[in-house]
């Protein structure tokens, strides 16, 4: 059972049979070429130099001619490969676990999307300045080109639904204006679960229109008076939001007279975070279960890390605007991946899949899939799932890390210029200094 047959299971070989674009016979026809760009992802070593050197090994050992060493024509594989493929592949594989969700992991039967924004950073070619500039407080040639994500991620499997692509400067390319590309991914009978930055009242009004619920923190800019409105309890009202009364530059002079003029919100005080609700009932939903499923949404930021921290999406390694989106559908066609095997592993052990180890489930595989035990047989399935799901994680109450950093810096100056300055510079004046301990 390699990486591949994961996605060309019944429910994704259709997707993936018609977004295939014909080619002729080569060396990386598409379907190897997206198996061997998984695989990147997967492995400590992301090179192209590692995938290929990787490929001709297992050439070698099946009795085949080997392909050349060189990875020009993987690269140009990795080109011809349809972004299309990749993004749907991403939405899809997320789409077939929400559909297999078992009740018992969803929360009072309903999907929870998390949802929340990260940066990236690619290498500095100058395409990618082009569209994604880097930092405007950096001296140009100093920084990194830099991109903005915005991600809406299940909280009962942890799948990347979809995600938005953007410059992190620029009109429309905050996180709200990217969020707005995503609307389509939330369907009635979601709940939307988020941090302050989207507790906005035109958020709020398109996604109830949809039929979903949301939970936010509230915003600092809004003040909260629990004297006011219609008192539930403690701490805990249901007041009206005015529509504002400025129309926003995006929206359109139609579209803001479409909006409802007022909102029936429902503001409570659980531990030193006021929330912004649409469950208005607290018979049906009490203080403290609001509370409960707002710690939750804590899971995106692990989520997130895993994506960047594990998988390694830190820093992106393409060297064109195309290709480094590409690349990130990787990535999130890679997680969803793994996420399904913890998901399958976690029905076979009895557990909800958030309790299994990201970072293990990772390890496990690629030592699975660098031996030869890849294989269909139900037993050494049954054995892959056992050994995902013998790691446990997520039992950690009241933890709590400081944000600091233990090791030293290397004793050298940050780069302040380009490169080719900087090597005219020591040609001149001879390296500079070590800075002191």
């Amino acid at each position: 059972m390699d990486v591949f047959n994961l996605i060309t299971g019944p429910e994704l070989l259709e997707t993936l049979e018609a977004l295939l674009p014909q080619y002729r016979e080569r060396k990386f026809p598409p379907t190897v070429t997206l198996a061997m760009f998984l695989g990147q992802v997967l492995r400590a070593d992301s090179s192209c130099r590692n995938a290929v050197n990787e490929a001709i090994v297992n050439q070698l050992l099946l009795g085949s001619e080997a392909v050349s060493a060189n990875t020009g024509g993987y690269c140009q594989a990795r080109e011809r490969l349809p972004i299309d493929l990749v993004r749907e592949l991403a939405r899809g594989s997320a789409l077939m676990m929400n559909k297999h969700t078992s009740t018992g992991c969803l929360w009072r039967g309903r999907h929870v999307k998390l949802t929340d924004g990260t940066t990236t950073l690619m290498p500095d070619t100058e395409p990618n300045q082009t569209k994604y500039p880097q930092h405007g407080s950096q001296e140009q040639g100093a920084g990194f080109p830099i991109a903005r994500l915005v991600a809406v991620l299940s909280l009962a499997n942890g799948a990347v639904l979809d995600l938005a692509m953007g410059a992190y400067k620029g009109k429309g390319t905050g996180e709200y204006g990217l969020f707005r590309q995503l609307l389509d991914c939330f369907v009635e009978g979601d709940v939307m679960l988020a941090d302050s930055y989207y507790c906005s009242f035109f958020l709020i009004a398109a996604l109830q229109a949809r039929g979903v619920d949301v939970l936010f923190e509230q915003h600092g800019a809004r003040h909260t008076d629990f004297r006011s409105g219609e008192k539930l309890g403690a701490r805990d009202h249901v007041v009206q939001w005015s529509k504002p009364v400025a129309r926003p530059a995006w929206m359109t002079p139609e579209e803001y007279a479409a909006y409802p003029p007022a909102l029936r919100l429902r503001e409570v005080k659980v531990g030193k975070k006021v929330l912004v609700t649409s469950f208005l009932n607290p018979r049906k939903v009490c203080k403290r279960e609001i509370g409960e499923l707002f710690v939750r949404r804590w899971n995106v930021e692990l989520d997130l890390r895993n994506i960047k921290s594990t998988l390694g999406m830190e820093r992106l390694t393409c060297r064109t605007p195309a290709m480094c989106e590409k690349e990130v559908w990787v990535y999130a066609l890679a997680y969803n991946l793994i996420r399904s095997l913890m998901a399958a592993a976690a029905e076979q052990a009895g557990v909800l899949p958030r309790q299994l180890s990201f970072k293990h489930t990772v390890q496990v595989w690629v030592a699975w899939s660098q031996r030869q035990f890849l294989s269909s047989v139900p037993e050494d399935t049954v054995a892959l799932f056992r050994l995902i799901a013998h790691i446990r994680v997520g039992n950690r109450p009241g933890r709590m890390e400081p944000r600091l950093i233990k090791t030293r810096p290397k004793p050298f100056a940050r780069l302040q210029t380009t490169r080719r300055r900087a090597r005219a510079n020591i040609r001149k004046y001879g390296h500079p200094k070590k800075l002191s301990a």
